[in-house]
């Protein structure tokens, strides 16, 4: 069975990615990933692509944070997950605010950074 491989909207890693580069030196191996970013593409086959399969997947690579921005989730979600099990191809931790409700990263290199009102516009009613 072949790995999978996904390419995702934003990506963190080491500056030096030659070490993770895969065999054709078109990928990185997840090892190196430290955090997912995810704007959820619009589409059914697209929502579930970034919203259930990635989500399981990046889970089962050992990825500590991924971040998904849902504009298509009710009015606007963000929702941080962490602590991935990769075992169980799910994440202990989950937060999901709608958009224009600062949510920070809780770990990692972007420990801190907010994403909030100035990046997902205002709370939508």
């Amino acid at each position: 069975m072949a790995t999978p491989r996904w390419i995702p909207d934003v990506f963190v890693a080491p500056e030096d990615l030659e070490p993770y580069a895969d065999e054709d030196g078109l990928g990185v191996d997840a090892a190196a990933v430290r955090l997912v970013v995810e704007v959820v593409s619009p589409g059914k086959r697209h929502e579930d692509r970034d919203r259930v399969r990635k989500r399981r997947e990046y889970a089962r690579a050992g990825i500590p944070v991924y971040v998904i921005i849902d504009n298509y989730d009710a009015q606007g979600t963000v929702t941080v997950l962490t602590e991935p099990r990769p075992d169980k191809a799910d994440w202990l931790g989950v937060v999901r605010v709608p958009y224009g409700t600062d949510v920070d990263i809780p770990k990692g290199p972007a420990t801190g950074f907010v994403i909030g009102e100035a990046i997902t516009g205002p709370k939508r009613t």
